[in-house]
């Protein structure tokens, strides 16, 4: 009993790096996302510069992902695969700070998102392999990484301020040195292969799935104006006067009840493809009222509380998406399908994002970016609806289709 004891200590304590390696590693990504864009700002790039910077991200992961995942299942090291890769961002992030031409930004940013795009998807992976087996839960590491993603957002901003300019360089590096220290400290582990290899007669029949990719098509409308306001929200606060104490302040209250969401989200949904339909029409509705909202806002503080909206738009439609693709599609296809989905809402509309959110921003303001996107959360919306009637009066069961050889 008391060696069983000791076994269980031993696997608490050796797995609180874990956890703390969450927490930086979701700080880091905050930081980056929420006010990298405000340094650009402040070496004299405009809107739409920033814009199309920021869209690189999406096309260099269509790259790096796999990449990653080739590498991972090779080496059969999580651990050392993650350490790589955070090694890596910490001396590109360096180097996107010391550049002093767009040139060479546009390069390091590039090299800099080739090790970013899949250090979660690494680091869930990594999460997976040490409580395998064990009566740890995904959930309880994985929620530490929220926790990082909040708190620090929130604490980022008033030390960016203090520090000046080049504070963000000094809290980036300094949060993943810190995510570094943890990820040497871990255990060794080993891990064998468990990517799933996708066909191309897998990909291409679910191509000729025509609800599913309606359904995709229909995401790409709601999801492009989300990506917008990722990349410009921050932009937008100081515009109207904010500082970056309220853009942390806007993230933190964004991802402040995600959890909740998602908790009640899973013990109340139902399993049917007409309610799930109905959800998303209705999710991507209070979508359309948010964008409204931020049209319409003339102060920072408004901002920080229409974040509120976050956790229930895109927690409800990011869950309910999910959950559509594996009812859309029949068993066989879910696997591309889900790597369809994926591609079109964070690659494709993110790339569109950048550029399109970019250019009107510069030309035309935020408002009418924030009204472009009511419209385009509308005509998705209203497809969803036409989906949900369809089905509902005709029923729907998904099927296989042939690929002539």
């Amino acid at each position: 009993m008391a060696r069983l004891r000791d076994n269980h200590l031993h696997w608490s304590s050796s797995l609180l790096p874990l956890r703390l390696l969450n927490f930086f590693i979701y700080g880091t990504m905050v930081i980056f996302a929420a006010f990298f864009q405000l340094y650009l700002q402040d070496i004299g790039m405009d809107k739409l510069e920033i814009g199309t910077l920021m869209s690189i991200g999406p096309l260099i992961s269509l790259a790096a992902n796999p990449f990653w995942r080739y590498i991972s299942d090779r080496r059969q090291n999580p651990r050392a695969v993650l350490l790589a890769m955070l090694i890596g961002l910490l001396v590109m992030g360096h180097l996107v700070f010391k550049v002093n031409t767009f040139h060479l930004l546009y390069l390091t940013m590039s090299l800099l998102f080739f090790f970013q795009s899949a250090l979660l998807s690494q680091s869930n992976s990594l999460i997976l392999g040490y409580t395998e087996g064990t009566k740890f839960k995904f959930g309880a590491f994985r929620l530490w990484g929220s926790l990082g993603w909040t708190f620090i957002a929130l604490a980022a901003g008033p030390i960016i301020d203090a520090i000046g300019q080049y504070g963000i360089s000094l809290l980036f590096s300094v949060t993943l040195m810190l995510a570094i220290s943890f990820t040497l400290w871990l255990p060794s582990i080993r891990q064998t292969a468990t990517t799933l290899s996708l066909k191309s007669a897998d990909i291409l029949r679910t191509f000729r799935q025509k609800y599913f990719i309606a359904f995709v098509l229909f995401g790409i409308l709601v999801s492009i104006p989300n990506s917008i306001n990722v990349i410009f929200m921050p932009l937008f606060i100081t515009d109207l006067g904010g500082s970056r104490l309220q853009v942390g302040g806007a993230v933190f209250l964004s991802t402040a009840f995600e959890v909740l969401a998602f908790v009640l989200l899973n013990r109340y949904l139902k399993r049917k493809i007409t309610y799930l339909m109905g959800c998303i029409t209705i999710v991507s509705l209070l979508f359309a009222l948010r964008w409204n909202l931020m049209s319409e806002a003339t102060y920072p503080v408004q901002i920080m509380f229409i974040q509120l909206l976050h956790s229930v738009t895109f927690g409800g439609f990011f869950y309910v998406g999910t959950r559509l693709t594996t009812l859309l599609l029949p068993k066989p296809l879910r696997a591309s399908g889900q790597a369809i989905y994926a591609f079109a809402l964070s690659g494709l509309s993110g790339v569109i994002a950048g550029s399109l959110g970019g250019w009107i921003f510069q030309n035309f303001g935020a408002v009418l970016m924030y009204r472009m996107g009511v419209i385009m959360t509308l005509f998705g919306a209203l497809g969803y609806a036409a989906m949900w009637y369809r089905i509902h009066q005709n029923g729907y069961t998904p099927g296989l289709t042939r690929i002539e050889p």
